[in-house]
């Protein structure tokens, strides 16, 4: 099959952590757009992407773009294509869009008329229609359409890639399993040593890093993807491209991988998280206040997520968090690289230390900031690769 475009969405201040994933997996970055990298390949490509890809959002295949000024012309256009190749006339239809057109203030309205393009197309061939709705779990489409342009893409992510499936128990305001793994990331880790996560929460941060230590694509995970309801999935042909992936993985760590709260109730989520990603024994869980964690030595990455008061609790309740944070970095840390994850850039300042890179992020429509702090004792020396190039970060 002819490569075509693949486009892998992701959240924005994130594509260069997309971008090094692609170089990694050997897949050509083509473009890097807003939120998403271009890449290119076949069907099957897209099936490895959504089982590797640990930052990205959805895989989406290139099918055809055209110019529409008007509905009719969207869906005289959209009915010329093939779609009985893809969808079965029995099958599941759902439309999902980005519309921004002086032609049409309705975005439900365009998904309508791609919608009816496509059952009807399939109904004038076959005799049946697919059924259609917003269930994202079976075959979706993504229709793009900025001003006169039109490009239709075949989602073979389905429902977006940061469900892994083993967050069954969020604790309070919990970031994204993709933001987790775009925050891992920009440190410092080099996935081969000790990675300590304090206020862990529902364990998130500490999970995801179990994967990328042991080489687990997080799409193992999952037993659905929008490409398993295309018309031409062949079951057989993806075992097979799964278990030559699994073969690469890890069974143990030599190095530690520690998740803490205070919190036993946070404590029982993140185990039971961690269970069901297959991760639990590659974690040491504690239910301990931060400021009594001990560390593994010699050295590794500290990663903290505290709330920033954002959506929880009152901002002044939590300046002396904040400056608790910074004393137990000086008092207790030493060696190691640590990170703040805060969407407060005033309490951020409340640590009181100098940081080493500000790195930007979007934890939904916050905008955040990833605080790195080199704590050393004696002489100032590096410890890992440099990378201050990586990401989006701000050196100070």
């Amino acid at each position: 099959m002819t490569p075509r475009p693949i486009l892998i969405t992701c959240p924005k201040r994130g594509t260069s952590y997309l971008e090094a994933e692609l170089k990694q997996l050997n897949y050509p970055v083509v473009e890097v757009v807003d939120a998403g990298v271009f890449t290119e390949g076949t069907v099957e490509d897209c099936w490895l992407l959504n089982l590797q890809i640990r930052t990205g959002l959805r895989v989406l295949y290139f099918l055809d773009e055209f110019e529409a000024n008007t509905p009719d012309e969207l869906y005289q256009n959209a009915g010329k294509i093939s779609w009985n190749h893809w969808i079965p006339e029995d099958g599941y239809v759902c439309v999902i869009s980005s519309v921004l057109t002086e032609s049409i203030d309705n975005t439900q309205f365009a998904r309508m008329k791609l919608k009816d393009a496509v059952v009807d197309q399939i109904r004038t061939e076959t005799g049946q229609r697919p059924d259609s709705g917003p269930d994202q779990t079976k075959t979706v489409l993504f229709l793009y359409w900025r001003d006169e342009k039109v490009m239709l893409y075949l989602d073979t992510s389905g429902r977006p890639l940061s469900n892994r499936g083993y967050r069954i128990h969020p604790w309070k305001a919990p970031v994204r399993e993709s933001l987790a793994a775009a925050i891992i990331a920009a440190t410092r880790w080099d996935g081969q040593s000790n990675f300590v996560n304090p206020m862990c929460g529902s364990g998130t941060l500490a999970i995801e890093a179990a994967l990328i230590a042991l080489g687990r694509p997080p799409g193992f995970l999952r037993d659905n993807f929008g490409f398993m309801h295309f018309k031409a999935f062949d079951i057989e042909r993806f075992k097979e491209v799964r278990s030559t992936i699994a073969k690469s993985t890890r069974k143990r760590l030599d190095f530690k991988i520690m998740a803490s709260d205070i919190s036993p109730e946070a404590i029982e989520a993140a185990r039971h998280n961690a269970r069901l990603s297959g991760v639990e024994h590659h974690i040491e869980f504690e239910v301990k206040d931060f400021r009594d964690i001990s560390f593994p030595e010699p050295s590794g990455v500290l990663v903290i997520n505290p709330e920033y008061g954002a959506r929880l609790g009152d901002e002044k309740q939590l300046i002396n968090l904040y400056q608790d944070v910074g004393d137990f970095f000086k008092n207790k840390a030493a060696g190691y690289w640590a990170y703040v994850f805060t969407g407060n850039p005033r309490l951020g300042k409340r640590i009181g230390l100098r940081t080493t890179r500000k790195i930007e992020f979007y934890n939904g429509p916050i905008d955040c900031r990833l605080l790195e702090y080199e704590l050393y004792s004696g002489t100032r020396r590096t410890r890992f690769k440099d990378s201050t190039s990586k990401g989006n970060e701000k050196i100070v």
